[in-house]
């Protein structure tokens, strides 16, 4: 795959020198509220993670998100398409926007909708979903705006910081996807 472009930002592969800075992002409790993790990682856990991605099918390896800075990127965060189930042709997103000082810019909008037409144009799949916290409410509106409905909600399903939270579950259909590309 090559590097995918939006108009403020990219998608690339994740490299070795971006591990320390995931390592950074992942030890923040304000960075993984809506994050699956909840226990603290050494950097030898990131490392072994990142030698990992070796083993993973090229399809469902992570890639980097950066931000164009002057003739340069910065990194802000990272993210993913997983669990790609060919025979009823849908996936799994995720996201990690780590760089706080770029956040409430929209990025998390323009990454999802990169990665929704990827794979939709890309992966050829016909569904892509993703869970998330009803208690992050920015990341549910980033989701509405890069086309997301509403699918389900699995009760109390999560336990983070001392209480249960219900988790969402958002997807976009292609045909649906096809209709607000048409419309833009």
């Amino acid at each position: 795959m090559s590097i995918i472009y939006g108009k403020r930002l990219r998608l690339r592969a994740v490299e070795r020198e971006d591990v320390a800075k995931f390592h950074e992002w992942i030890n923040d409790p304000e960075v993984t509220r809506g994050l699956a993790l909840y226990l603290p990682m050494s950097m030898t856990d990131e490392e072994n993670w990142f030698n990992s991605l070796e083993k993973r099918d090229q399809k469902e390896k992570p890639l980097s998100i950066e931000v164009r800075r002057g003739k340069g990127w910065k990194l802000i965060g990272n993210c993913a398409v997983f669990g790609i189930d060919l025979v009823n042709s849908h996936a799994e997103l995720g996201i990690m926007l780590g760089e706080k000082s770029e956040w409430n810019k929209g990025y998390g909008s323009e990454v999802m909708s990169l990665l929704v037409r990827h794979c939709f144009e890309t992966l050829n799949l016909n569904r892509a979903f993703l869970r998330v916290y009803t208690e992050n409410i920015r990341a549910v509106r980033s989701y509405e705006k890069a086309g997301f409905v509403l699918e389900g909600r699995l009760r109390e399903a999560v336990y983070k910081f001392g209480k249960y939270d219900d988790v969402l579950i958002m997807s976009v259909l292609r045909s649906e996807w096809m209709s607000q590309t048409k419309e833009k």
